[in-house]
């Protein structure tokens, strides 16, 4: 198993590879945001990580970037190249991101959907 050496990183991509994205393309857009990385020459900035569900199932397909805190929503494989910009660029080319960390907790775009409450007392009398 490989042990990469993360000193000249500046981007960690999570990108998520849970059912609900799977279903959806995930898998090529992991290969596709790998891609553009490789081609581009910037394997030893931007690291990627496939994970598992991110819990944002409606915004399929979910990536995130640390340390930036950007969660990005409906990605799909023909994004890569302006996800990459994003990236090295700051700004947002994608017009895709659905939540930012503002250095307290997270700012959520108006469009997207607030979901439930992960605090369960709460999530649960919202239900009744």
């Amino acid at each position: 198993m490989a042990t990469w050496n993360l000193n000249n990183t500046i981007h960690h991509v999570l990108i998520c590879n849970g059912s609900s994205c799977t279903h959806v393309g995930a898998e090529d857009l992991t290969q596709e945001i790998r891609r553009e990385i490789s081609e581009r020459g910037l394997d030893d900035r931007i690291h990627t990580t496939r994970t598992r569900c991110n819990g944002r199932c409606h915004d399929k397909c979910v990536v995130i970037n640390y340390p930036h805190g950007h969660w990005y929503k409906d990605l799909l494989p023909d994004d890569a190249p302006l996800f990459i910009d994003s990236l090295l660029y700051n700004e947002d080319y994608t017009g895709k991101i659905s939540h930012s960390y503002n250095g307290q907790g997270f700012d959520r775009s108006p469009e997207v959907v607030t979901g439930i409450s992960k605090d369960r007392e709460k999530a649960n009398k919202m239900s009744k």
